[in-house]
C-alpha cells in the first residue's frame, strides 16, 4: 500500500467494501483509520472470521487484540490477560512493543513499554524474562486515539493488492493443477479474473467439466461478492478437425494457437485486458520458449504467465494449500490432455503452424465457438452438479437454460 502514494485512498477503500461483504452476515462493527480497521465480533464467530480475512487480497496481516483503555493501568491489566490466556509454559522470554498512534498520549512508546514491563511480569501467573533479541513471544501494545488495543500475535494475510485494483483478465481454466493456482495468484495481485474453459465432449469427458466448474467454486471464495464468471466454450468441432488434420507433432501447437484466438476475441465483448494462463517454462512440450512464442504469435492481448518460473512442487503445495489439489487430480482429461501425442514438437516453427492450419477452415469454427460460448456464475456456497443435468453436454446446457429463469447463480449468454 506504502507504494501507491496519492492513491492509496481508493485501495484502502477496496479492502474495507470487501471486508464489509465478506462479513455481512455476522453481527460485526467497525473503527476505520487510515490503513487499520478494528472490528468488533461475538466471539462464537472468531473462527469464521479468521478464515474469511486469510481470503482477502490486500490485507498484509491481522491480529485477534484485547481492547483497553488509553490507561496505563488498564493496558496493564488487559496485557496479563493476554498473556495468562495465551501462553502454557513458565521460563518463556517476552519483549513488549509499544506503538503510540495518539501522539497527544503524553509519554513516548519507550517510556510506554519502561513503565508498562514490570508490572506485566509481576502480574501474569507464568515467570517470564524480557528478551528484546530473541525472545519466544512479542506483545504488541498500539495505542490509539479511541482505544488501546493488546495482542501476542499476529496472522498472516494474503498480502497483494485489494481485489479489482488491478483491471480485468481471462483465465485459461483446465482442470489440471496449474491454471487455478495462477488464477489465484492473479487475484492476489489485484487482478479480477473470469475464467474461460474449452470443452470438447463427447471427446472428453463431462466429468471434465465438473471439475473446472468445483476449482471455479475455489476460486470464487477470493472474490468480494463470492461469486466468479466460468465461460465455456464449445470446442468439440475445432478439435476434431485438428485431430484429423493436424501432423500429430503440432497437434497441441495448432489447438492451443486456436484458443488464443477464441480467447482474445471473447475478450473484445467483455472489456478485459489481458489473458492468463498457468504455463510454467519448461514443464512440458508446449511450454518451452520457443512453443509459448510461436503459439502467442496469433493474438495481440498481453498473456500474464504467473507460474512462469515456478517449480512444480511449488505449484502442488498451492494448490494443497487452497484445496484445489484434490479436485486436479481427479481421473478425467481436458482438451489438452486427452489426445496427447507420443513425440510433440519443443520447437515448434510458426511457418509449419501456418502449414497444417491451412488445412482447416478454422475461421468459422472460431466465430462459431465465440458465438455459443455459455457462462455460469459460480457461487462458492451453492453447488452445481453436471451429472444432474444429463449425460451429455447438450443436456446440459438445456437444463441450465432452463435453470437460469429461476436461479440466478446459472447465467447463460
Amino acid at each position: 500500500m506504502m507504494l501507491k502514494g496519492q492513491n492509496i485512498g481508493y485501495f484502502i477503500k477496496r479492502v474495507r467494501e470487501h471486508i464489509r461483504v465478506k462479513l455481512s452476515d455476522l453481527d460485526v462493527s467497525y473503527v476505520l483509520r487510515h490503513d487499520r480497521v478494528m472490528i468488533d465480533y461475538n466471539l462464537q464467530d472468531e473462527e469464521v472470521i479468521v478464515e474469511r480475512l486469510k481470503r482477502i487480497p490486500g490485507i498484509y496481516d491481522f491480529a485477534i487484540a484485547h481492547v483497553a483503555l488509553s490507561d496505563l493501568d488498564d493496558i496493564v491489566l488487559k496485557s496479563i490477560q493476554v498473556l495468562d490466556e495465551s501462553i502454557h509454559h513458565d521460563h518463556e522470554t517476552i519483549k513488549i512493543e509499544t506503538k503510540r498512534t495518539d501522539k497527544k498520549f503524553p509519554m513516548t512508546s519507550l517510556e510506554i513499554t519502561q513503565k508498562i514491563a514490570k508490572p506485566i511480569l509481576n502480574g501474569t501467573k507464568w515467570q517470564m524474562k524480557v528478551d528484546v533479541n530473541h525472545p519466544t513471544h512479542i506483545l504488541y501494545v498500539d495505542i490509539r486515539l479511541e482505544a488501546s488495543y493488546v495482542y501476542l500475535k499476529t496472522i498472516k494475510g494474503l498480502g497483494g493488492y485489494p481485489y479489482g485494483t488491478g483491471g480485468k483478465g481471462l483465465l485459461m481454466m483446465s482442470g489440471g493443477i496449474d491454471s487455478p493456482i495462477a488464477g489465484y495468484l492473479a487475484m492476489k495481485q489485484g487482478i479480477e479474473v473470469e475464467l474461460l474453459h474449452f470443452e470438447s465432449t463427447p471427446l472428453t469427458p463431462i466429468e471434465s467439466v465438473q471439475k473446472v466448474i468445483d476449482l471455479s467454486k475455489v476460486l470464487a471464495r477470493y472474490t468480494i461478492n463470492g461469486q466468479i464468471k466460468l465461460h465455456i466454450v464449445p470446442f468439440y468441432k475445432l478439435h476434431h478437425a485438428i485431430i484429423d488434420y493436424v501432423q500429430d507433432a503440432y497437434m497441441i501447437t495448432v489447438m492451443r494457437r486456436m484458443m488464443y484466438r477464441i480467447a482474445e476475441r471473447f475478450t473484445h465483448k467483455k472489456n478485459i485486458l489481458c489473458l492468463i494462463n498457468g504455463e510454467s517454462v519448461g514443464q512440458v512440450a508446449s511450454q518451452t520458449l520457443q512453443s509459448m512464442k510461436v503459439v502467442e504469435a496469433v493474438t495481440k492481448i498481453p498473456v500474464l504467465r504467473p507460474l512462469v518460473t515456478y517449480d512444480k512442487l511449488d505449484i502442488i503445495k498451492y494448490a494443497k494449500e487452497i484445496d484445489t489439489y484434490d479436485i486436479s487430480i481427479r481421473p478425467f482429461n481436458d482438451c489438452c490432455s486427452v489426445y496427447l501425442p507420443k513425440q510433440p514438437v519443443t520447437k515448434p516453427m510458426e511457418i509449419y503452424a501456418k502449414k497444417y492450419e491451412e488445412s482447416i477452415d478454422f475461421e468459422p469454427m472460431i466465430e462459431e465457438a465465440v458465438h455459443g460460448v455459455y457462462t455460469l456464475s459460480i457461487d462458492e456456497h451453492k453447488t452445481i452438479n453436471m451429472m444432474d443435468f444429463g449425460l451429455t453436454m447438450e443436456e446440459a446446457i438445456r437444463h441450465m437454460e432452463e435453470m437460469s429463469d429461476a436461479d440466478d447463480h446459472i447465467q447463460t449468454e
